[in-house]
């Protein structure tokens, strides 16, 4: 079974950068893609970064795109978020997902992942 394990949370000003890991343990291909998301009450789960564990290559959507960095540590099975340039738009509770197989264009789509942490939360203050 899959287990992750995210830090690094915590509050910040804006302008800030935090970096969030993830420690993943289990069967490696059943981690072949990972993700980081995040969510706001009241809002659905959205996916800020993805990387293919295998070909490393990443994935983001426009609105975090030249911010926001995901990298991995295959040693170490952790997975980063390096966070640049936070706004209190960024505020939320971040998850980190994983799961075997993930098409380019649905990378960022949570139905896609099997697997998640316990989240861990930003908070971006003025």
């Amino acid at each position: 079974q899959v287990q992750l394990v995210e830090s690094g949370g915590g509050s910040v000003q804006a302008g800030g950068s935090l970096t969030l890991s993830c420690a993943a343990s289990g069967p490696a291909y059943k981690r072949r893609y990972m993700g980081w998301f995040r969510q706001v009450p009241g809002k659905e789960r959205e996916g800020v970064a993805a990387i293919s564990t295998i070909a490393d290559r990443t994935y983001y959507p426009d609105a975090v795109k030249g911010r926001f960095s995901i990298t991995q540590d295959i040693n170490a099975n952790t997975v980063y978020l390096q966070m640049n340039s936070l706004t209190p738009e960024d505020t939320a509770l971040y998850y980190c997902a994983a799961t075997d197989f993930v098409s380019s264009s649905q990378a960022l789509r949570q139905i896609e992942y099997d697997y998640w942490g316990q989240g861990t939360q930003v908070t971006v203050s003025s």
